[in-house]
């Protein structure tokens, strides 16, 4: 067989597999960043609170997920969360069947930790980026601390904050190809099995470079024009 016949569709071909597992990569990787968002705000904004305990908090998470290789945190949300689902389940009733977690649904989840452990720092910085005057002035105007932040913290935060969160967006997408360690058929356990049917590492693992290389070159440009309209009116120095 040709390398054209190899990738493509159809029973012959890897085609049709390949985009499936390309399919999986990227629901994976947009159902962590809604909640990896989340998840770094509220943990940046626990770092900027004046309270000692919900700074304490969002240090020892931060502290946490960047000091764990990504593909430990994986196993620990797989194996550790999936034993303790099942030790509550027969706790309650030992003949309680067994329960096995979703490989997508603990990836997400993985993914989302990771994501809203390095997005807390970038957030956090854009934070205590801002002038403080402006929340003062507001507040001086009548203005509620939610509305401050809504209308006028916000909108600069996202903006500061963009050059980092669309790194880490990239990464994201790379760190998907971490699940396939856990059986989910995504884009690089495709082309792993792949690979051990046919015998064409070079062709299989040159392809899966290739479609991660143009997923992050569509989002890089969508990154580079969300950044330029949130950056229209502003002056360069």
């Amino acid at each position: 067989m040709t390398w054209f016949e190899y990738l493509s569709f159809g029973d012959s071909g890897w085609g049709d597999e390949l985009l499936a597992g390309l399919g999986v990569t990227l629901s994976l990787a947009l159902t962590a960043l809604p909640f990896g968002l989340v998840l770094g705000m509220s943990v940046a904004a626990a770092s900027v609170s004046a309270r000692a305990v919900p700074r304490g908090v969002a240090f020892a998470f931060t502290t946490t997920i960047r000091g764990l290789p990504e593909l430990l945190t994986l196993f620990l949300i797989y194996q550790g969360v999936g034993m303790l689902i099942n030790a509550t389940l027969k706790w309650f009733d030992p003949r309680a069947a067994f329960f096995e977690l979703s490989p997508f649904i603990a990836g997400a989840v993985a993914l989302t930790l990771v994501f809203g452990g390095y997005a807390g720092e970038v957030l956090r910085g854009a934070w205590q980026a801002l002038d403080k005057g402006q929340r003062e002035a507001a507040e001086a105007v009548g203005m509620s601390r939610w509305q401050v932040f809504r209308l006028i913290e916000l909108p600069q935060i996202l903006r500061l904050a963009l050059p980092g969160l669309g790194n880490l967006w990239i990464n994201l997408l790379k760190d998907t190809a971490l699940v396939s360690v856990i059986a989910l058929n995504d884009l690089m356990r495709v082309a792993n099995i792949a690979v051990g049917v046919t015998k064409k590492p070079f062709l299989f693992f040159l392809t899966v470079c290739l479609l991660y290389w143009m997923v992050c070159i569509v989002f890089e440009w969508c990154i580079a024009r969300m950044e330029k309209r949130a950056n229209r009116g502003i002056r360069s120095i």
